[in-house]
C-alpha cells in the first residue's frame, strides 16, 4: 500500500515554518479551535484577495493573526478601514461561536506576497474560479502548468484534479506535471495546496505542488 503525507507537515522545521506558533498546555484545545476558525473564515472570506498563508502568533497577552495574500489592497481598503472592519468580524465570530467576550489583544495586519504566481495556496485558488466557472478542465490544467513553469525560480509542478470532471458521471483523477517533484528528499522546498471546487455537478478536488529551486544564499546565512 502506498504511504502518503503531507508534503508540508513532512518538512515541518526544515524548508517549512509553522502556521500557528504557540505552546500550552492547559488551553491546549481552546486556542486550536480558535485557530481553527480564524483561518476558516478568513480564507473564505478573502477568497478573491488571493490568500497564501494565515499565521497565528500567540504570547502572554496578545493574539497576533498575520494575512500573506497576493493582493492586499482588497484586504486593506480606503484608509486602513477595512483592516479594522475585518478585525471586529473575526472577533465577533470568535464571540458567538465560542460563547466568551470579545478580544481586545487581537492584532490583524497584511502582507503582501512576492510571486504570488508560483504560491501553491493561490494557483489552486485560481484553478477553482475557473472551474466554477465551467472552463474545460484540461485547457485549465495546461494553462496553469504552463504560467507556473515560467518562472525561474520553479524546478516542478504538478497538479492533479478528481471528481466528476466535466460533468462526466464517473468520477475520476486526472493529473498533469512538468518538471520533477521529489517528494520523499525532505531538504526539497515544496509548495502544497489543496482546493475544492463546487460546481452543479458536485465537488471537484484540487491538489498543486510546486518545487522551488534552493535559496543557496539564505541557507549559508542560517548556516552562520
Amino acid at each position: 500500500m502506498g504511504q502518503k503525507v503531507n508534503p508540508v507537515s513532512f518538512r515541518l522545521g526544515g524548508t517549512q515554518n509553522w502556521k500557528s506558533r504557540w505552546f500550552t498546555t492547559k488551553q491546549f484545545q481552546e486556542f486550536l479551535k480558535e485557530d481553527f476558525l480564524i483561518r476558516d473564515f478568513l480564507t473564505k472570506k478573502l477568497a478573491k484577495a488571493g490568500v497564501d498563508r494565515v499565521e497565528i502568533e500567540r504570547s502572554a497577552n496578545s493574539l497576533e493573526v498575520v494575512v500573506q495574500a497576493a493582493r492586499p489592497g482588497l484586504i486593506i481598503g480606503r484608509g486602513g478601514s477595512g483592516i479594522e472592519d475585518l478585525r471586529k468580524e473575526v472577533n465577533s465570530l470568535l464571540s458567538r461561536k465560542l460563547k466568551k467576550p470579545a478580544k481586545n489583544n487581537l492584532r490583524l495586519s497584511v502582507e503582501e506576497v512576492k510571486n504570488a504566481e508560483i504560491r501553491a495556496s493561490v494557483v489552486a485558488q485560481n484553478i477553482v474560479e475557473q472551474i466554477e466557472k465551467r472552463m474545460p478542465f484540461r485547457r485549465v490544467l495546461r494553462q496553469s502548468i504552463e504560467r507556473v513553469a515560467q518562472s525561474r525560480d520553479v524546478q516542478g509542478v504538478k497538479i492533479m484534479m478528481s471528481g466528476r470532471l466535466d460533468g462526466n458521471e464517473i468520477a475520476r483523477r486526472e493529473w498533469l506535471r512538468k518538471g520533477s517533484i521529489p517528494l520523499q528528499t525532505i531538504r526539497a522546498d515544496i509548495d502544497y495546496a489543496q482546493a475544492t471546487a463546487f460546481t452543479t455537478y458536485g465537488t471537484i478536488g484540487i491538489k498543486v505542488w510546486v518545487y522551488k529551486k534552493e535559496d543557496l544564499n539564505k541557507k549559508k546565512e542560517e548556516k552562520k
